[in-house]
């Protein structure tokens, strides 16, 4: 049992889960116990966690399994549970009537969560409270080829289920497609279904404008389904390798209080508790932000808010453990955040000055890389991050045309 009366157990193995360890080592001295599947990635060796390998832990019987193991081992604690993927946090949300005593989860019911992340359903609810989405068209196998879409080329496709999408894999898979031609979207949907994919698919109208157009905003709502935190990121860089589009490479935080206001009363409305993360681009045709997706979790560049002075793991903390009430807060902090190298920033960031606002966060210490944290010490865990630097150089001269 540590001193302070609760851990922490955190469910997958990337950079999401490095985030909210971090977050809780720094705010209490903790060492997370964390679960993936694989003995690699970055929270491999690092010694401000405890990570074990489970091969069958993001399956209902060895999550179960994994969690009553734990929580009997620590019966006297109270236990928070965090989901850092879509497939654990449907899991912990689940099966919540089912978990031991001493474990929190601090999640919505699950009829919601696959109301919320569902994009055809998604989409519908925002345009029931007017929150504004690119002009979409939802496919299903059983149309064929005999569709008409309602707007022009180049088109975005998507899966409306990310989770049953991830379960199918084939070659040419992508998080999401960008195509120009009716024929390159023809031959798409035909890989997709072809590798057994059962849901629908996301057509949408191409929002112009490279990655600075775009907006994450992360939000906690607490026990009592109040908006308590937001923290609005400008993406200025993302990932371009295939399974990666869309992944934040480096982040402003920003302050935009009207933004924020719509989504605040689109979580209170739905009772919503927990965090919450939404992925917005800006359309200049129409200077309007519209959302794309919302993940019912803290998303993977979680730290941008932490590294911002609003640390994510002091809200769970405070208000399921010490059962505190938080201050309701909009973050105005300026933070850069970065999981590439600076040389690769400055080389693939482009236009409206991003460049002298990034020298000067850096210049004032108001930069943080989530991976590089001082107190992680061990040398292999170290070397391993150097390498995934590094290999950023490659993939961006290779993906970023």
């Amino acid at each position: 049992m540590n001193n302070k009366g609760f851990n922490i157990v955190l469910f997958a193995g990337d950079i999401n889960v490095y985030s909210m360890a971090r977050a809780f080592h720094e705010a209490y001295g903790i060492k997370p116990k964390a679960y993936g599947k694989f003995p690699t990635g970055p929270c491999y060796l690092s010694e401000i966690m405890d990570y074990d390998a489970v091969g069958d832990v993001d399956t209902q019987e060895g999550f179960m399994r994994t969690l009553g193991e734990f929580s009997r081992q620590h019966e006297d604690e109270k236990i928070l549970v965090v989901g850092c993927g879509d497939s654990y946090v449907r899991l912990i949300s689940a099966n919540k009537k089912n978990l031991p005593d001493n474990v929190i989860a601090p999640y919505i019911d699950v009829d919601l969560m696959d109301e919320l992340i569902n994009k055809e359903r998604f989409y519908e609810l925002c345009d029931r409270v007017g929150l504004d989405h690119p002009a979409t068209f939802v496919y299903r196998k059983e149309m064929g080829k005999d569709f008409e879409l309602p707007f022009s080329a180049p088109y975005i496709i998507k899966p409306s289920s990310g989770i049953k999408y991830w379960e199918h894999p084939f070659e040419t898979q992508k998080k999401v497609y960008c195509v120009n031609t009716r024929e390159e979207l023809e031959s798409v949907i035909d890989d997709i279904y072809g590798a057994g994919y059962p849901d629908s698919l996301i057509i949408q109208d191409f929002v112009p404008g490279d990655d600075s157009f775009m907006r994450v905003l992360t939000c906690y709502s607490d026990r009592n389904a109040k908006v308590k935190l937001m923290c609005l990121g400008h993406v200025l860089l993302e990932e371009h390798t295939p399974h990666g589009i869309g992944n934040h490479a480096v982040i402003i935080t920003e302050y935009q209080e009207a933004l924020c206001a719509k989504f605040k009363a689109l979580l209170e409305e739905l009772n919503y508790v927990g965090f919450s993360n939404f992925d917005i681009k800006y359309d200049s045709r129409d200077d309007k932000f519209k959302v794309f997706e919302i993940n019912t979790r803290q998303g993977r560049s979680n730290y941008y808010v932490t590294g911002a002075g609003a640390n994510l793991a002091e809200y769970l903390v405070t208000d399921y453990i010490d059962r505190m009430d938080i201050p309701e807060r909009i973050v105005r902090n300026e933070s850069l955040w970065m999981v590439v190298p600076e040389a690769v920033a400055f080389s693939y960031v482009h236009g409206r000055g991003y460049h002298e606002k990034m020298k000067r966060l850096i210049s004032e210490g108001k930069c943080v890389n989530p991976l590089i944290y001082p107190e992680d010490k061990g040398f292999k865990h170290r070397l391993a991050i150097r390498k995934n630097l590094l290999s950023h150089f490659y993939k961006f001269r290779k993906y970023c045309k």
